[in-house]
Formats: C-alpha cells, structure tokens, sequence
C-alpha cells in the first residue's frame, strides 16, 4: 500500500475513531443527566405526594380516588401505596410507552431511574409510604435527539477534518512525488531537476536529489564536450574547422546508399594560386583566409538542409546537402569568397566552383568526377567563375511537382504502399528488429522513399506517409506473431505537426498489443532542430509502450544534454562514423566512447551502414550492441525482405 493510502487510511481511522469516542461520550453523558433528571423528578413528587396525603385523613376509597387522578394525569409508569408493615395499600402500573425511539435503541442505552420514596405520616404517626416512577418515554426520545443531532454535527466536522486532510496530503504529496519521479529517472538515466518543496523535510531531501543530479549531468556534459573535442579531432581539419576527407567521403557514400533520403547536391570549390598566396603574403595569412573560407561553408551549412562542409585537401573544398537549388546556393559562395578576396591586397588567389545532383543509387565517384570536371571548366574562365556539372544519366520519375502531388494522393489513396525490411542484428545474428523503408508504386513500378520524399516534405505529406508507414508495420506484426520487432522512420516535419502526433498516439493506442513491438526513430537533427516538439511527441508514445529511438546519430552529439531527461531506447550511430572505421582509430575512439554513455543512459546503440567484414569486425571489439547495413545480411544469411 503507498504511503499516500497509509497517511490517508490513518486520517480517516483517527477520524472515525474521534467521532465514535466523542458521540459515545456524549451519548452516554446525556444518558446519565436524563437518569439523574428522572431520579430528581421522581424524589421530588413522591415528597410531594406523600406530604399532601399526609396533610389529610383520608379513608382508602379517597386514596385510591387520588392515586388514579395523578396517575392518569402525572405521566407515571408506576404508583404504589403500602401500609407501615409493607403491605400493598393501592399500585398503578402503566402499560409500556409508544415511542418514536428505535427499540435497539432504548435497548443499547436503558434509561433506569431510582423510584421516588416518601413517608406517609400523622405527626408522628407512620401511616405508609408511597413509591413512584416517572415513564421514560421522553427521556428517550430527548436522548435520541440529541444523538441524532451530535451524530450529524460530528459527520459534517469528520467531513471538514477529511477535506482539510485532503488538500495537506496533496500539498505534501505534489513534492513528494516530484522526488520520486525524480529518483525514478535517475534509475532510468534520466536527469530531472525539481523544485524545491516548501516542506522542510521534503526540501532536505530534494535538496539532495538535486545537488546528485546536477553533479551527474556536469559529468554527462563533461565526457560528452570530451567525446565531442576527440570527434573534431578525429574528423576535422585542424586549420579550416570543416571536416576532413575522408569523413566527407564517409558521409557522400552514406549520402548516396540511404534510400529513403531525398536527393542531394554538392558543391566543390577550388582555391587558385594558394601556393603563390602563401608565398607572397606569408603562411598566417593564409591560414586566415582559409579560416574565413571554412567560416563561409560553415555558415551555408548551418542554412541548409542536412549541410555538411568539408576541405578535400589543400586547395579544393566541398559542400553537400539535401533538397535545395545549388545554383543559388553556389553563386551565394561565390560572392562571398570573392568579396573576401578582394579585401587583400596583391592576392594572387581566385575560386572556381563547380556543382552537380544526386540521388539514391549514384556512384560517388562519378558525382566526383562530373563536379571536378565543371570545377575545371571554370577555371578556363581565368576569373573566379561557376559551372554546374552534365548530368549523370540518371533515370527520372516525373519531374513537376503537381504531378508526384498527384501519383503520392493516388498511392495512398489506393494502398499502392508497401515496407521493405532489413536486419538490425547482434554481433552473433540474433535479430533485435527490422528496419522498414516505405515503398510506393507509381505506373506499376515500386519506388523508394529518397524519390518522393522531397516533394512529400514540400507538399507537407509527410504526416500521411508517416502514418502509412507504421499502420503497414502494424499490420505486419498483427498478421506474423513470430516477426521480429518492426522499426520506422519518421520525418523530422511530422513530429513537429501537432495533429499528427494525436492521430499517432490514438493509432497506438487502438492496437496496444502490437505497438509494443514497433520502433520508431527520428533523425538526429530532427531531434534537435525542435526539441520541444521532440518532447512532446515523446510524451505522446510513452503511453503505448513503443521504443523511440535516433537515427543518424553523432554529428550533433553536444546537445545530447538537451534530452537527457527523456528516455530514449536506441540510437543508430551515422554511417559516416563507420565507413572505414578499421583504419580510423578516432572515430574508434568516438564510437567507444559514445556506447559507453548510451549504455549509462540505459539504451541500446546500433551502428549504421556497415558494409564491409573489416568494419563488422572492428565493431564488435567497440562494446556497441548491434549493426545494420549490407554486411550484415551477407555475413548472418539475412537478407531483407
């Protein structure tokens, strides 16, 4: 029993027992004045009736004549008359009152009075005595009154003693449970701050609390700032701030091979003449202006959609990201390199900028090739100049947007959707769940998600692909008892919808049983782009005992803090991290380092995008707890479905 029901159990005993003792005190004081009345009354009239008849010398037909007139007027249970040896001279008996008065009543609380006694004398002369009782009937009926009348006076004080108990036990139950809801995510590594009740134990105590939790999340925040430090290092290039090449070609395979991203572009810039720069105006700077450059990319970055800005080696740098014109893109970083330029003096240096498309399926190295090949096509110009790439022959669906407006309406409409699953397995093949990726047909032919997810993000109908998505793996895991656990992609756009997340949570809701099973993971960056979206959407699964889960994770791992007190089950770690990783001893150390706080924090962690044995190998010497990717259906016999 909680201690609530205990304290609220004790009230109500400690009432009770207050308003049985107090009524029976009463009742049974009431009781005794009414005997002591009835006996009072009873001496009194007896006095009385003996000192009138001894005044008279009356024969006994007058007496009897008497005794009636007071009995049948006196209100009498009894008169009786005896002579000086005893013997009965005249007697009237009453026969039992009719009362209002319960008869368990009068029979749990008798009301007994003494008999009034007096001598019947002739100076001093005994003639008799006379005995009377006075009938009880409105003794007990006062009685009975008056114990209604406590009994009802009592209730409504026990009811007033019980809401005033009531509004201090909340008052004392708010911070206490505060406390432990606080104690409770900290046993789930979850670190909440609670305000300080105004109790003064409690406060002691919250105190505490308090003081542990801060102390825990200035360790969190301290091996996460050292993590984040060792990734820059591993990552970074140490002059520009961008990120290195071999972490930005990481991340353009991981571009090219996620299928249920949209298209992307990328942008390389070339530096001319730096050698001469260096040369001329000496190291520092161009040091500086590299800075400057790396602050340019930097800033476009921040601005585009899943932006990531990397220098390829001393003179050529690169920007790539997702659903966004280049063209513009492009010319914005050509003038703003130029412009920087133009501020030296004597700068021999120039930009040439070449940018191109891709999308799910491209080689990398082709994409490379056709933007390099546009870079020199600029630097034919002899100026700072920009050209776009010649397209890579890729093979596209329809082009406007009312048209895939149009084919997304229709395929949900028509329940052309349909999930392809794949593997998410320990280092030993056992499954931990399947990863879905939605499908949707167009003229007969199944289409991934990188192909119309753009124009589903456009058009804000994310929301119902989203939806589709989970009611098809719900399905799924209804039809097939033995399937494994089911994951799905959310878009970052749907959580942040507010109608979407109550229409999620009442489709939950309505199939508890299976959505027990189901995984639902959001973006990184889709996280953090709107925390408190984020939050809410937590709070509106928690109720339906699904796992929740970030994808793409690492590239944003200093803000871990700001969801430390949400309970995540898993994260993927971004296949950047993990391409080659057999030859990165940073990243190593990064993806180590990170399971060992997810593992602290209580949630599993998964890599992404392993493909090759080395990388599967290495992984498993990380501590980490599963993998996915096409390795490791070749490696575990489990191909996606």
């Amino acid at each position: 029993m909680s201690m609530y029901r205990q304290l609220w159990l004790a009230i109500i005993l400690s009432t009770l027992l207050s308003l049985i003792g107090s009524l029976l005190a009463s009742t049974l004081s009431s009781r005794t004045y009414l005997k002591e009345q009835l006996r009072m009354k009873n001496a009194d009239n007896a006095t009385v009736l003996a000192l009138s008849l001894s005044q008279k010398n009356i024969d006994p037909v007058e007496l009897e004549l008497v005794i009636a007139a007071l009995f049948d007027g006196g209100h009498y249970a009894s008169i009786q008359v005896t002579d000086p040896a005893g013997k009965k001279i005249i007697e009237r008996v009453a026969p039992p009152e009719k009362t209002s008065v319960p008869s368990w009543f009068i029979n749990a609380l008798p009301i007994y009075s003494m008999p009034g006694q007096a001598q019947i004398s002739s100076g001093w002369k005994q003639l008799g005595s006379v005995s009377l009782v006075t009938q009880s009937g409105s003794a007990y009926q006062t009685l009975w009154d008056s114990t209604r009348e406590m009994f009802a006076t009592l209730a409504l004080s026990g009811l007033i003693a019980g809401y005033l108990g009531t509004l201090i036990l909340r008052r004392l139950k708010r911070p206490l449970r505060a406390v432990i809801e606080q104690a409770k995510g900290m046993s789930e590594r979850r670190f909440i701050v609670t305000p300080e009740p105004k109790v003064p134990e409690l406060r002691q105590l919250s105190t505490a609390m308090n003081s542990t939790v801060i102390l825990l999340k200035s360790m969190f925040a301290e091996e996460t700032l050292r993590l984040e430090s060792l990734r820059k290092q591993a990552n970074t290039d140490s002059v520009s701030g961008l990120a290195n090449r071999n972490h930005f070609m990481a991340q353009l395979h991981v571009a090219v091979d996620e299928e249920d991203a949209p298209s992307g572009s990328l942008i390389i810039l070339r530096l001319s003449n730096l050698a001469d720069f260096n040369r001329q105006l000496g190291r520092n700077k161009a040091d500086t202006l590299l800075k400057k450059i790396g602050s340019i990319l930097l800033s476009q970055e921040t601005l585009s959609s899943d932006g990531f800005a990397a220098r390829l080696n001393g003179t050529d740098f690169a920007l790539m990201f997702r659903r966004s014109e280049p063209e513009a893109i492009a010319q914005s970083l050509l003038h703003a390199i130029t412009a920087e330029l133009a501020q030296i003096e004597n700068n021999p240096a120039a930009v040439f900028i070449g940018f191109g498309e891709f999308e799910y399926g491209t080689s990398p190295s082709a994409l490379l090739s056709q933007v390099d090949a546009a870079v020199a096509s600029a630097e034919t110009a002899g100026v700072s100049d920009m050209r776009r790439a010649a397209p890579l022959n890729i093979q596209h669906a329809p082009r406007s947007s009312d048209e895939w407006a149009s084919l997304i309406h229709r395929a949900l409409e028509q329940k052309w959707v349909k999930l392809a699953l794949f593997p998410v397995t320990d280092f030993n093949g056992k499954l931990f769940h399947r990863e879905s990726a939605l499908r949707l047909m167009f003229g007969g032919e199944w289409f991934p998600a990188g192909r119309f997810l753009p124009i589903a993000e456009r058009l804000g109908l994310t929301d119902k692909l989203d939806l589709a998505a989970i009611s098809l793996a719900l399905d799924e895991l209804g039809r097939n008892s033995a399937l494994e656990d089911v994951a799905v992609n959310l878009s970052a756009q749907s959580i942040q919808n507010a109608d979407f997340r109550d229409q999620l949570r009442a489709l939950l809701l309505s199939r508890p049983a299976v959505s027990k099973r189901l995984w639902l993971e959001i973006p990184e960056n889709g996280a953090f782009i709107n925390v408190d979206a984020f939050r809410a959407f937590h709070q509106n699964i928690s109720a339906a005992g699904c796992k929740l889960g970030l994808e793409h994770f690492g590239r944003q791992f200093e803000k871990m803090s700001l969801i430390h007190d949400l309970k995540l089950d898993y994260v993927k770690v971004d296949g950047g991290f993990i391409r080659h990783i057999e030859m990165d001893d940073g990243n190593q150390a990064f993806v180590k380092g990170v399971g060992v706080i997810i593992h602290r924090l209580g949630a599993y962690i998964f890599a992404e995008g392993v493909n090759s044995d080395a990388e599967l190998k290495t992984l498993n010497t990380l501590g980490i707890d599963g993998v996915t990717g096409p390795a490791v259906g070749r490696a575990f016999d489990l191909d996606g479905k």
